[in-house]
């Protein structure tokens, strides 16, 4: 009898593992997928139409992080609602969330198409694209632009897949899209010389090309989530913003952080130490789409199990979420301090500048782990609507915290200390984030 028991329980124990790979893989997968076709599309920027092209593109960039920041918080208030209506078993109501989730991505996406299409020019001085770069900057916003529909389209369904039980269809597509991106960059820059055009465009299709083939999933209803007609509710889209505010103001995080290291390094060091950090927020970007592609692929895994009030279950896949990300990040530390040197050179890095981030990486790269955990941790939290508490991490991140860090610091202690800050206000933030999670479950996880 015991023996059997045990048998049962490795069963289980196996049966969950396999979902965590199931989920977890093709998530990061695509995630990385996209962080190698925004640099493709730099170099085939850079090098088929200039330098000025990329700073044309830098300059809009406000823009484009709006856009990524409203469809990530529509998209993730819905699907962790989604989510734990599943668990829960009631398919209508996640349908119904669903529905409404695609229709105020319509309109935000519809708002933001039309702002891009028809005041591309003031958009453009707004931004500082003056001179040379406007011209660029406006081909390039007008033509993204007109893409923005079927881009958050393709994104928000690639999300709802996941949680409608197919995310190796999403790792596929992202592969597909990829693929068809840097194909459209080449074709479109080089041998139809389109210049910023091409480049907008060849994203744009490829991103529609991911919409068409989402839509094949839910079309030919695979899963349990359908399209059709539904009555709006105010209260249903109130929770869906909530739910997905943490994300939105996530999606910050990144933007703000280079823009004071920035600030600091033109100050306090000087243009090599703007060119280094240039270089190595390639690697911290790509570090950060591999940690949250896990925590992407585990939202749906925590919200079913929080929707049918599996305690068992939500605590071991956040602890299988700690684990990817601890040994994660140790591994991506020892690739980039072991690496370092062939890495940066593929960045075109000279030598000056070569040895001086081989010198201070170390410093920097160990905030990778405590970045790792802090952006689990707030998919836990917002995955088992404790959105208020992910909010808090998330604004401490991207704003406060971060920016205090990272500004005051070498005011006091001078320069020694700031290739420090990424750490030092990464693991400020994860002490706070551990003790809202001891807080918020001092009598075990509550259960809505």
């Amino acid at each position: 009898m015991t023996g059997s028991l045990g048998l049962v329980k490795n069963q289980l124990f196996s049966l969950e593992i396999r979902r965590v790979v199931k989920y977890v893989v093709p998530a990061m997968l695509s995630n990385v997928c996209f962080f190698v076709f925004t640099v493709v599309d730099g170099i085939f920027v850079g090098n088929g139409i200039g330098t000025t092209a990329l700073g044309a593109m830098n300059l809009i960039g406000p823009f484009v992080m709006a856009v990524g920041a409203l469809t990530m918080l529509i998209n993730i208030g819905g699907v962790t609602q989604v989510a734990i209506n599943i668990g829960k078993g009631d398919i209508d109501e996640a349908n119904k969330v669903f529905r409404h989730g695609m229709f105020l991505l319509i309109c935000v996406a519809s708002m933001l198409s039309f702002t891009g299409v028809f005041l591309t020019d003031i958009l453009c001085s707004l931004f500082g694209a003056r001179e040379t770069f406007h011209q660029l900057s406006a081909e390039y916003l007008f033509w993204y632009s007109v893409f923005i529909i079927p881009s958050s389209l393709s994104y928000a369904l690639q999300h709802y897949c996941r949680n409608d039980g197919a995310p190796g269809l999403v790792g596929m597509t992202v592969i597909i899209t990829t693929v068809c991106n840097i194909f459209g960059d080449w074709l479109l820059i080089f041998p139809f010389h389109m210049g910023m055009k091409g480049a907008a465009i060849a994203t744009g299709v490829s991103q529609s090309l991911g919409l068409f083939i989402m839509l094949i999933h839910f079309v030919r209803k695979q899963g349990i989530l359908r399209f059709g007609k539904t009555k709006l509710e105010r209260s249903l889209v109130k929770d869906i913003i909530v739910h997905g505010l943490p994300e939105g103001i996530s999606e910050f995080a990144t933007p703000v952080m280079i823009l004071c290291m920035n600030l600091v390094l033109v100050d306090k060091v000087g243009d090599i130490g703007v060119n280094a950090f240039s270089i190595i927020s390639y690697v911290a970007s790509f570090t950060m789409a591999v940690f949250y592609g896990a925590s992407e692929g585990l939202q749906p895994l925590l919200g079913l199990s929080y929707g049918a009030k599996n305690e068992k279950d939500v605590k071991f896949y956040f602890k299988a979420g700690l684990g990817i990300s601890g040994l994660g990040s140790m591994i991506m530390i020892m690739f980039v301090i072991l690496l370092g040197r062939p890495l940066f050179i593929l960045f075109g890095a000279d030598t000056e500048t070569l040895e001086y981030i081989l010198n201070v990486l170390p410093q920097y790269s160990f905030g990778f782990l405590a970045m790792a955990f802090n952006v689990m941790i707030s998919a836990y939290l917002y995955s088992t609507e404790r959105s208020l508490q992910s909010t808090i991490i998330s604004i401490l991140r991207s704003f406060v915290i971060s920016s205090a860090v990272i500004l005051l610091l070498p005011e006091i202690f001078g320069t020694s200390v700031i290739w420090f800050t990424f750490l030092i206000y990464e693991a400020i933030v994860l002490i706070i984030a551990v003790a809202l999670i001891k807080h918020s479950e001092r009598n075990g996880i509550h259960f809505k």
